[in-house]
């Protein structure tokens, strides 16, 4: 799929990309619903219908992403309880052999996710990937999701590359599609980003069900 000897930057997405969304999925859609049926004294019920309209307002932005904006609004503790279930955190298959093929190449190693410096740095204690990236980068620290447009610019005039001899792997079709808009020319989806959900048919970008497919002369 790739000519990796023409590639010098590799973007790597974390949830749904190196990590399974499982984890996510579980805490937005049970977990946190839970909570927050506990706290105001409702039914599971009533508290999904709460809260999913809140949770679909906020998608795309930056607020949706931020742990603390989420703290605030549902006065629950949510880097604590993402603690509490820490231990469904969770590798996706082939993400560490690619990454350690990765880390002994000459290509420089991005992680650029758009999740809280706190998820970042809990999903890091729990997985030990850090150590083969070359910089861990949150769209926080910018002020813009991936999916804005404005985020790329910011994003390559802090760390300058190349977008002709880029790649990105991401399972967010409009983070794929903003990158893609601003010229990076290797866009690559995920199309088993949740494990415990079906095989998603990737129609707009070339996409992979795990990181074996990219290994091939790396």
């Amino acid at each position: 799929m790739l000519d990796w000897k023409k590639i010098d930057t590799i973007l790597l997405d974390m949830d749904g990309t190196l990590l399974d969304l499982n984890f996510d999925n579980h805490f937005w859609q049970e977990f946190v619903p839970e909570k927050f049926a506990a706290l105001h004294q409702l039914t599971l019920e009533q508290a999904k219908q709460r809260l999913v309209p809140q949770f679909k307002a906020m998608q795309g932005r930056l607020e949706w992403y931020c742990l603390d904006y989420w703290s605030d609004v549902l006065k629950l503790d949510v880097t604590g309880l993402k603690r509490e279930i820490s231990d469904l955190i969770a590798v996706l298959p082939h993400v560490t052999e690619f990454l350690t093929l990765a880390n002994q190449s000459s290509q420089k190693l991005f992680l650029v996710t758009n999740a809280h410096r706190d998820s970042l740095n809990l999903k890091m204690e729990k997985t030990c990937l850090a150590q083969f990236f070359d910089e861990l980068v949150c769209s926080h620290d910018f002020g813009k999701p991936k999916e804005h447009p404005d985020f790329w610019p910011l994003f390559q005039e802090k760390y300058p590359f190349d977008k002709s001899t880029t790649v990105l792997v991401d399972d967010n079709s409009n983070v794929l599609e903003a990158a893609s808009n601003f010229g990076i020319k290797h866009v690559i989806s995920v199309s088993l980003p949740d494990t415990k959900q079906p095989q998603k048919i990737i129609a707009d970008y070339p996409s992979i069900t795990d990181f074996r497919e990219l290994m091939k002369g790396l």
